[in-house]
């Protein structure tokens, strides 16, 4: 994975579409101008990837930046996702509906299951392969879906999940779970990658930085691409949007990348997928 030199690269999905494997979440970020100004700038450092999610309530804002970034629709991967409160077939292609109408776009690059709710993501999915047949998304996934809710979901699936979303840094690496998500051919995807602002105070990155001459999040952020990893840090700051982007011209040591990977420790800093409260 060391070949990973462009901010505007990507990872082949298992239908064959190219995923770039960088981009910007905006997880936080205010709808209206914060957002606004988030996306046309990380639109103008060369991002081509957006994720947003109905529940962060900024989707209308991530559609008018990128409307006044001046970039063609067709070149920016936008992702949207399905909230708990909106699964179940109907109300999931409804859902799907006003993500639409907020964002201004006609389709959607990538629509997720935000969490596996108990009872309804099977229904949910079966909403997703729907919208996917009817060619209004390009591609169709999951998040937080660990193992067991993988194989319940093919167990009856028609369509394998073209991307799972994880939280993934380095104090949860969940290897049985990429292990897995590899050989039923679902591209793997980070969120959360900087540990919620924690992996700052890891002695072994801010070495790594020293080594590199390069900030931790960029050490962090290497990592996950030359893992085989696509990730989305979330900022709504003009440097630090810049900064993250400017990982593509080094590359990690093998040694440093499994040095990194021993940190795991299955720490999450966000909900864990078995116990959140829907």
């Amino acid at each position: 994975m060391n070949h990973i030199t462009d901010i505007k690269g990507g990872f082949t999905l298992n239908n064959g579409v190219k995923m770039p494997y960088f981009g910007l979440g905006v997880y936080l970020s205010k709808e209206g101008q914060e957002v606004i100004n988030a996306v046309k700038w990380a639109l103008e450092e060369g991002y081509r990837h957006i994720d947003t999610a109905a529940i962060y309530e900024n989707e209308a804002g991530v559609g008018e930046g990128i409307r006044e970034s001046g970039v063609p629709r067709e070149e920016v991967f936008l992702v949207s996702k399905v909230w708990n409160s909106d699964q179940g077939y109907d109300s999931a292609i409804k859902a799907f509906e006003a993500s639409l109408e907020r964002l201004g776009t006609d389709y959607l690059d990538l629509y997720l299951i935000h969490w596996p709710v108990k009872g309804k993501y099977r229904e949910t999915w079966r909403a997703l392969e729907t919208l996917y047949n009817e060619k209004r998304v390009k591609a169709i996934g999951v998040s937080n879906f660990l193992s067991h809710h993988l194989e319940d979901l093919l167990d009856q699936a028609s369509i394998v999940p073209m991307v799972n979303q994880m939280e993934f840094h380095p104090y949860l690496v969940q290897k049985d779970l990429l292990g897995f998500c590899k050989e039923k051919d679902i591209q793997y995807e980070a969120w959360s990658p900087l540990m919620q602002g924690n992996v700052f105070e890891v002695e072994l990155l801010k070495e790594l930085a020293k080594k590199y001459q390069k900030s931790i999040a960029q050490i962090v952020l290497r990592w996950d691409l030359q893992k085989g990893v696509i990730t989305i840090p979330k900022s709504s700051k003009r440097n630090r949007i810049a900064e993250n982007a400017s990982i593509f011209d080094f590359s990690l040591s093998e040694d440093d990348i499994s040095r990194l990977d021993k940190l795991d420790r299955h720490q999450r800093f966000g909900p864990d997928p078995d116990t959140f409260d829907f």
